[in-house]
């Protein structure tokens, strides 16, 4: 299933707008989606836990807020709008720089 199309409702949207809107340096990086393939992006660390903002030109902007040690909670921004994205994204083992949503087997990657 393609991470732009899978939507949750609730409350979550709260955190994606705080996420959102905590700024830092951005630094050039390359990412992947499953969605979108490899793109060069910018990457932003958003708070001391780890948690990240990917955005390119064309691309949507992500979202991981991290929950614990290597587990993380996704958001997208489509346009005007943040929305979470399903299931929980696991730090993968083999590459620490790329999530795995094992529930919608979605990647996110930030090198």
């Amino acid at each position: 299933m393609a991470l732009k199309r899978m939507v949750l409702g609730g409350g979550a949207c709260a955190a994606a707008l705080l996420a959102f809107s905590v700024s830092a340096e951005a630094k050039r990086a390359r990412c992947f989606t499953t969605d979108d393939g490899y793109f060069p992006c910018s990457y932003r660390a958003i708070d001391d836990a780890g948690s990240f903002r990917i955005s390119a030109p064309g691309y949507p902007t992500y979202v991981l807020e991290i929950d614990g040690p290597g587990f993380a909670y996704g958001f997208v921004n489509l346009g005007h709008r943040n929305l979470p994205l399903p299931g929980q994204y696991v730090r993968s083992r083999d590459d620490g720089a790329c999530w795995n949503n094992p529930q919608t087997s979605t990647k996110l990657c930030a090198w």
